[in-house]
């Protein structure tokens, strides 16, 4: 007899979730087995997702990926490589000529449904992901993969732009689009906000977002249509730039009381907030000043920091004067120029002249009673500086405060607050996207197979806020703490997505044979921990039962 093992680890607990929310009868439905292939397109794809769920791997190693749980001897061998980068290829095809937007669509309400989301609460923002190569042939009807603002720090790089939509509740995306590398966030919100009426069937849902929202036209479409918003307005606006020019001068802001919100890294550091609603807008929204402690301590770091650089950037030009590319006054003001952007007139520089005599021989040799002379006058820089105490005096009244902008005549000014701090949770988001399930760099070369691959990225990353939402969900109904689920047996208080796929790690499927019969299938692994996590995430423990042969494939209608 003969004893093998497979890897099992939380590949039952995602296809619970997906068969849970029937994403594969969905795909199957839209992508249906038309050429009669070997393995369905649904299971393909399926599976295409369940890798970039579990794996730490890339898309296109799936086969390589997949041997430890498929291959064996009790199983057709080479099984694994029948999901090989071609079969994968061709049904991104597929799933690129398909209706994604109906798949999409019956996907996040099935995702609505099955976990009870609540949607009043949207918040958009975008990201880049970024790629490696010219790609320089690309199909005119997919998204265009081009330069633009590279929010990865690669400009060298070529993009396209993801914007996302995630609901307050749990922060489950519920939607995303994909825009050309160049385009600007602040044309995708009025397109995103009318395609989130249609979807949610409903007008009088808040829309969050950046500062990219505010744009008049665009405050004013949702405004008309019932829609609520709340965004940040920029400081370059000029009722803002009054608003804060009349604080430095010295008006006295009559502040509310706010909320005292925790920092979870610092707790014996409180961040407090005030808030003033006594402004409106030309077009008649309330203008909703914030003052946060925690921002009002970073503008002054920084100030300080900024302040402290260009001192020490004046000190050495300071030695450079007087040579080579510094000897005119308009080349010493570029380079300053340069150095006080950041300072404003916070810092007072003045360029000084002296002008100098200089003898010099009129012919070249050695000086001698006959030797002749003339005076060349020259100019000589200095630099002298100095902090200007009143103008810092006067920045300072202004720290820590910013302007939100919202149509809602009803909400306190703390509650919309509250809700624009939800905004942080999409870069998680994102960051989880290109950190843990690898969406970023992208290596493939047709812009088609991009767009159906970015699709896939997205349902992995609905699973995945799904499953962190209902584990801190079950965690908070419970009364538990924590959990004990981080390397060497660590607490956690907020498991993410990688914490339970690194516990559930040790799992595997141990299998005894003799000859060609199967004589036993046993689960190794589930311990006491194992089941309670199982519990807390709405996953039937007998998931992790008596698995036998093919027990990673969907099961068709």
């Amino acid at each position: 007899m003969d004893a093998i093992s497979k890897q099992v680890d939380v590949l039952p607990l995602v296809k619970h979730y997906m068969e849970e929310m029937n994403l594969h009868e969905i795909f199957d439905r839209h992508i249906p087995n038309a050429n009669g292939a070997e393995i369905k397109p649904a299971q393909v794809l399926c599976t295409m997702v369940t890798n970039i769920l579990a794996a730490a791997k890339p898309l296109y190693h799936i086969e390589e990926w997949l041997i430890d749980y498929m291959d064996g001897q009790t199983e057709e061998g080479e099984l694994a490589s029948k999901y090989n980068d071609d079969r994968c290829g061709r049904n991104l095809d597929l799933l690129y000529d398909a209706n994604r937007g109906s798949i999409l669509t019956e996907a996040v309400a099935a995702a609505i449904r099955v976990h009870d989301l609540e949607t009043s609460h949207i918040h958009n923002d975008s990201t880049t992901i970024t790629f490696a190569g010219a790609y320089e042939e690309q199909s005119e009807e997919a998204v265009q993969i081009e330069y633009g603002h590279n929010k990865d720090h690669r400009p060298d790089h070529k993009q396209i732009v993801f914007g996302l939509n995630i609901t307050e509740d749990g922060h489950v995306p519920i939607g995303y689009h994909l825009y050309d590398g160049s385009t600007a966030d602040v044309v995708t919100h009025q397109p995103n906000w009318d395609y989130l009426r249609e979807f949610l069937g409903k007008e009088n849902f808040t829309y969050t977002a950046d500062c990219k929202l505010y744009s008049i036209e665009t405050l004013r479409h949702i405004d008309s249509h019932g829609g609520i918003f709340i965004t940040l307005v920029p400081r370059n606006i000029k009722e803002i730039k009054g608003f804060i020019e009349n604080v430095k001068a010295g008006e006295e802001i009559p502040w509310e009381p706010g909320y005292i919100g925790s920092k979870s890294r610092k707790k014996d550091k409180n961040n407090i907030h005030r808030t003033y609603d006594n402004k409106m807008s030309a077009d008649g929204y309330r203008i909703i000043w914030i003052h946060s402690s925690d921002k009002d301590k970073q503008d002054k770091c920084t100030r300080e920091r900024r302040l402290t650089k260009a001192e020490g950037e004046l000190k050495l030009l300071s030695g450079k004067l007087n040579k080579y590319y510094l000897k005119t006054q308009g080349q010493i003001e570029k380079k300053l120029k340069k150095i006080c952007k950041n300072t404003g007139k916070q810092l007072t520089v003045e360029i000084k002249a002296e002008e100098i005599t200089e003898r010099k021989q009129v012919t070249p040799g050695r000086s001698s009673e006959n030797t002749q002379y003339k005076e060349d006058k020259k100019t000589i820089y200095s630099l002298d500086w100095h902090r200007n105490e009143i103008v810092i005096e006067q920045e300072l009244r202004a720290d820590g405060m910013f302007p939100l902008i919202t149509n809602d005549k009803h909400i306190n000014a703390v509650d919309a607050l509250q809700t624009y701090k939800q905004q942080p949770f999409l870069e998680k988001r994102f960051q989880t996207k290109k950190s843990i399930l690898k969406v970023a760099p992208v290596f493939l070369n047709k812009n088609e197979r991009i767009e159906a691959m970015v699709f896939l990225y997205f349902i992995a990353l609905m699973l995945v806020s799904l499953i962190e939402r209902n584990i801190r969900q079950q965690m908070k109904e419970n009364d538990i703490e924590s959990l004990p689920i981080l390397p060497t047996g660590l607490k956690t208080k907020t498991p993410t997505w990688n914490n339970i796929r690194y516990y559930f790690r040790s799992i595997y499927l141990s299998i005894i044979i003799d000859g060609e019969k199967t004589i036993s299938t046993t689960i190794k692994g589930v311990t006491k921990l194992h089941k309670q996590l199982l519990e807390l995430l709405k996953v039937p423990v007998s998931k992790y039962g008596n698995l036998k042969d093919n027990w990673w494939e969907f099961e068709f209608s």
